[in-house]
């Protein structure tokens, strides 16, 4: 297990930072993410790493930006240590969705596939059982 697990999961409440799925959910613990990749001048301090769900890790992988599809510029995805998440994002209660806000928001939506049919059947779920938001 990384070794600041503890530190950065405590942070995040147990809930991936990207997504605000509940690791309680899960079977095994979440995953501590580069925010900034060290391979683009990121570090293992605590300001850049996050406590990440496998399936927003994976889609982050090393981006640090996206293009936002409202206006199709490159923007910074959401930074879990700078960014307020109800700033960047909205559930929408009819469908379940996560709605960027901002360009930021909007951009790891797409980025981070966070409407997946999947990842909104789980939601739908963590709703019922009171873990989500």
């Amino acid at each position: 297990m990384n070794p600041h697990y503890a530190k950065v999961a405590g942070r995040a409440g147990h809930r991936c930072e990207y997504c605000y799925a509940s690791e309680a959910v899960f079977n095994l613990p979440f995953e501590i993410e580069h925010i900034v990749p060290m391979f683009r001048g990121g570090d293992d301090s605590a300001a850049n790493l996050a406590l990440a769900c496998r399936a927003c890790n994976l889609f982050k992988a090393a981006h640090v930006d996206a293009s936002d599809p409202e206006s199709d510029e490159l923007v910074r995805l959401f930074n879990p240590r700078q960014d307020r998440w109800a700033d960047h994002f909205q559930v929408d209660p009819e469908n379940i969705r996560i709605v960027g806000r901002t360009p930021a928001g909007r951009a790891t939506v797409g980025r981070l596939r966070l409407n997946r049919e999947a990842q909104m059947a789980a939601r739908q779920q963590w709703i019922r059982l009171g873990l989500f938001p």
